[in-house]
């Protein structure tokens, strides 16, 4: 198999930080001295944070924050140094409270903090191919119970089904009502989980019988896109660079993280599978899938799928999407929208 660049696959492109985009007026008289900044940073790196003070004002202290968060403070003018090492991957959004004469001011920059890691490409080869519906405009696929269960997306279309994934011939289905466009699925504690893209709305069946159990709203003003679950929480795609983590219980997002390589962030991530203690995800009208530390959001690998088009009748408007991992065989299964095949493949 071929070799690619990761970057020319997704046709990614970085986002240079303005490391200068203070928000100044007439009565700010001071800046985060940004003259030493670099465009990206790692979580290895510190930063040495002290303010410009054209003005020659007296300052009393100065109390500096990161995305809201209080880091730290300093007397005078001193330097304060803010260690990366526990941030997020992602923008860093800088804050200093300065205190003088009996008045305050704020300035404001940001960095951006990426992976150190550049990601590997993993090859694969094909165990098998089945046949799959033409007409399923796949947004989730999963294993259950030896079962492969997909949703669909479209207005009036949207439904998910348990098919045999030999034959691809569907077993049962549940159809969504009209005005909901279906998103991804994922099975935890025997209950599937099934979002919808932009109605904020999200659905509970009892996996087994498909009985719909519970409809919640989104803890959160996002869209829906995949999903997947390491048996305890849920982790949630909405087609930005983040991926957000939810507590099945209470629908409630406990945390998020940012998908990042070694020099921009990933946007547009899609369906979600749980492989190994990773997170594999498929990126939004492009033909691979990213190999996702889970804790950090860093991309440590990716698999191209390019070649697997080729042996469909796909168009170029039929998106990869659907993976599943059959933890029996230790093997993934993908497919595409409106694909006429689902490979059984095997990373090597």
């Amino acid at each position: 198999m071929k070799n690619h660049n990761l970057f020319s696959i997704i046709s990614l492109v970085s986002l240079v930080v303005s490391c200068g985009d203070d928000k100044k007026n007439a009565e700010n008289l001071f800046s985060i001295d940004d003259s030493q900044f670099k465009v990206m940073y790692h979580n290895d790196d510190a930063l040495n944070l002290a303010l410009k003070n054209t003005s020659d004002k007296t300052i009393d202290s100065v109390a500096y924050f990161n995305n809201d968060k209080k880091i730290g403070a300093v007397k005078g003018n001193s330097k304060f140094d803010f260690a990366l090492k526990t941030e997020k991957l992602g923008y860093q959004n800088l804050k200093a409270v300065v205190y003088f004469g009996g008045e305050q001011s704020e300035t404001e920059t940001r960095i951006e903090l990426v992976s150190k890691i550049e990601p590997k490409q993993l090859n694969y080869s094909i165990v098998a191919t089945f046949p799959h519906d033409i007409a399923a405009f796949t947004e989730g696929l999963e294993f259950y119970n030896g079962d492969l269960f997909e949703s669909t997306g479209q207005k009036g279309a949207s439904n998910f089904r348990k098919t045999d994934y030999k034959t691809g011939k569907v077993l049962q289905q549940v159809n969504l009502d009209p005005k909901y466009f279906g998103e991804g699925i994922t099975v935890v504690n025997g209950k599937l989980f099934q979002l919808t893209w932009q109605e904020k709305t999200g659905f509970i069946y009892n996996a087994k019988t498909l009985k719909l159990e519970k409809t919640f709203q989104f803890d959160k003003n996002i869209e829906g896109w995949g999903m997947t679950n390491d048996k305890q929480f849920i982790y949630q795609s909405d087609g930005t660079e983040k991926i957000w983590k939810m507590n099945p219980e209470n629908q409630k997002m406990v945390d998020f993280i940012n998908i990042y390589t070694n020099s921009t962030k990933v946007k547009s991530v899609n369906e979600l599978e749980w492989i190994d203690g990773k997170i594999y995800a498929n990126i939004w009208q492009k033909d691979i899938v990213l190999i996702i530390n889970p804790q950090t959001g860093a991309v440590e690998a990716f698999l191209d799928l390019s070649d697997l088009r080729k042996k469909t009748t796909a168009t170029p408007d039929d998106a990869l999407n659907g993976i599943a991992y059959n933890s029996k065989t230790k093997t993934i299964f993908v497919t595409g929208k409106n694909w006429n095949k689902t490979f059984e493949i095997k990373v090597n």
